[in-house]
């Protein structure tokens, strides 16, 4: 293996973290009420839903963020249906969710291992290059990565092999010789052992089930709890 490619959020960077804080000082700040744990998790399932619909192509970028807001708001009857007002509202909660950054405790020791035994690092991010950009100089990870390949740059995101394909491009090795590494194990691990590559499912809170395990093992991809295991599993 000659190439190892990284998702981005939740895999080296602490997405889940930032984004509690973020939403938990963006609420504080207005006043609103409601269970921190719960007002959490409908932050989150509103993410999940309109960030997929933005990766299918359904809702623009913006579009996605401000249908989370507004969902979001709807029980506290705040008015944001001017696109100007909802883009402010989010633009607050950016604030606060920057202000969180950081890394999993083992990205950095992991990259050097990886980086002492010659592999050439990259990233592969189902978001826009822009925002991802931000992120990666904020935590000085942009000198590391020889290439990053951002979904919005594409009309086409993981799981879908092309995105894969497009990043063995840039490298000029074949599948064979690269491995992906991310949280989510059909879009990331499993996409990528679809297009030929060795996917890695890092499950950092040990929820894989039997059927993860078979469905992983049957493509020759491998499950790890962290990224503390990833250089001795490559080696």
């Amino acid at each position: 293996m000659t190439v190892v490619l990284f998702d981005l959020d939740d895999t080296l960077f602490d997405h889940h973290a930032a984004v509690r804080a973020g939403v938990a000082a963006h609420r504080s700040g207005l006043g609103l009420a409601g269970d921190e744990a719960a007002e959490f998790a409908r932050w989150h399932a509103l993410e999940e839903h309109h960030y997929h619909r933005y990766l299918s192509g359904e809702l623009g970028f913006l579009d996605q963020r401000r249908a989370r807001v507004r969902g979001f708001v709807e029980p506290f009857a705040i008015d944001l249906a001017d696109d100007a007002v909802a883009d402010a509202w989010f633009g607050a909660y950016l604030v606060e969710y920057e202000k969180a950054w950081l890394l999993h405790p083992d990205a950095l020791p992991c990259l050097d291992d990886l980086t002492a035994a010659g592999h050439r690092l990259g990233i592969i991010t189902n978001a826009e290059r822009t925002f991802q950009l931000r992120k990666l100089d904020a935590l000085a990870l942009t000198a590391r990565m020889e290439h990053i390949v951002a979904s919005g740059d594409h009309d086409f995101a993981k799981p879908d092999p092309r995105i894969f394909e497009a990043a063995l491009d840039l490298y000029g090795v074949p599948a064979a010789e690269a491995v992906y590494v991310g949280d989510r194990l059909d879009t990331d691990a499993l996409g990528a052992a679809r297009a030929g590559l060795t996917g890695v499912w890092i499950d950092r809170h040990g929820s894989a089930t039997a059927e993860d395990r078979e469905r992983t093992a049957a493509l020759g991809a491998h499950i790890i709890r962290s990224l503390d295991e990833l250089p001795a599993l490559l080696a």
